[in-house]
């Protein structure tokens, strides 16, 4: 895990969620997955949206033109555990195919215009995962 991420998730657990500096006013959530060759717990924070019950992420990685470890995590592992603020829930993440993984990146986008300069760097598809509670 980076620095960054270890300094992420620090502040996010001593705050209730709440995380300053770039992140300021995003909404952030932890992802614990369970590697896909490891075996071993992972643990990464990422941005959210809501979607009714569900909770939206992409698999952004800033633009990079690889996905980020924790996609394939949850594509083996699809039950993971997720921290929203001071809850800590079961959930099961699915890969969302289109044509709602282009509407719900659109939403993200939409609050996060971010995310709309990570599309621009790359060729590859950003994958969009809903997250449901058990």
């Amino acid at each position: 895990m980076s620095d960054m991420n270890k300094r992420i998730i620090e502040e996010f657990r001593a705050n209730e969620g709440k995380v300053g500096g770039f992140f300021e006013n995003i909404t952030l959530l932890l992802l614990h997955t369970v590697g896909a060759m490891s075996g071993e717990q992972r643990l990464n924070p990422t941005a959210y949206i809501n979607d009714g019950e569900r909770l939206v992420i992409a698999a952004s990685k800033g633009g990079a033109d690889t996905n980020p470890d924790w996609y394939y995590n949850l594509v083996a592992n699809p039950d993971v555990t997720v921290e929203v603020g001071t809850e800590k829930f079961p959930a099961r993440a699915e890969i969302t195919p289109e044509p709602e993984r282009t509407e719900l990146y659109g939403k993200l986008k939409s609050i996060y215009p971010g995310f709309g300069d990570y599309e621009t760097k790359t060729t590859r598809v950003i994958p969009v995962v809903t997250i449901t509670r058990h």
